[in-house]
């Protein structure tokens, strides 16, 4: 157990040395899309702590929000493996052109927040990678990315057909695949794999496109304990106080401040 609470954190997906992960019983938590929010991230990682997880793996997207630099600092404590997501990237690298106005206003609050990013927390995001292999003791292994392993920005959801999956997928042979970016926790099965979404920390949706955005008051994580003859998944949620950030958004001069804060305000 070391300074942060959690079991072997330090590591960062690999042991000393280089050497991958034994293959091995594990209880991973996983987090997703915190975007900025340290009142829910503080929120998840005190309930980590309770449950006993060998290791932390954060699927990507800590950028767009208010205290994105705070939070990939809070991260980068951890020592934990992370997954490049699609605002992290967009955030460092540039925005794409929104073909349609919510993705407009999206695009400018996200370019905001993004000018306010520190320079360690640029150099931080340039670590992170596309996806993590985690072998397990069977031989098979848990695969783990943002969107899909094929881009960060593809969206995976209960609904979505299997004939789209394959090409997401294409020769990827995974037992577990876990993955995030659609802020909406699930699992479903696919051809003989479990895909497991624990949903965002920072911005989970209680409704989605094509309804207007609508957005939880909680936090969400996620816990595979996979190892010998046991798969064992759960989906948290924690409560945290949303009010302190609402006020951030409120006074912070951000583009769109109130419609983003009715998104959270709505029944």
């Amino acid at each position: 157990m070391n300074d942060t609470g959690f079991k072997d954190m330090q590591v960062a997906g690999y042991a000393h040395g280089g050497r991958p992960w034994e293959a091995t019983r594990m209880r991973v938590a996983f987090i997703s899309d915190v975007h900025g929010n340290v009142g829910a991230l503080d929120a998840v990682l005190a309930d980590i702590k309770k449950q006993g997880v060998d290791r932390v793996v954060c699927l990507g997207d800590i950028c767009f929000g208010p205290q994105a630099s705070e939070c990939l600092a809070r991260i980068r404590d951890l020592g934990c493996p992370v997954i490049l997501g699609n605002w992290d990237a967009w955030s460092t690298t540039g925005f794409p052109v929104a073909d349609d106005p919510v993705g407009v206003m999206l695009y400018e609050i996200g370019g905001w927040w993004a000018e306010h990013l520190t320079d360690d927390a640029r150099e931080f995001v340039k670590t992170f990678q596309p996806t993590l292999d985690l072998p397990l003791e069977d031989g098979s292994r848990m695969l783990c990315f943002h969107g899909s392993p094929r881009s960060f920005n593809d969206w995976i959801f209960a609904t979505t057909p299997d004939d789209d999956l394959e090409q997401m997928f294409g020769a990827a042979d995974a037992a577990i695949l876990v993955g995030g970016h659609t802020h909406l926790q699930m699992m479903r099965r696919f051809g003989r794999s479990l895909i497991v979404n624990p949903g965002s920390v920072g911005q989970p949706f209680s409704q989605w496109w094509p309804q207007p955005i609508r957005v939880a008051h909680w936090a969400e994580y996620g816990i595979v304990d996979v190892g010998g003859d046991r798969l064992h998944v759960d989906l948290h949620r924690v409560p945290f106080d949303v009010e302190p950030l609402l006020a951030l958004f409120a006074n912070s001069g951000m583009p769109h401040a109130q419609w983003w804060i009715d998104s959270w305000n709505a029944d």
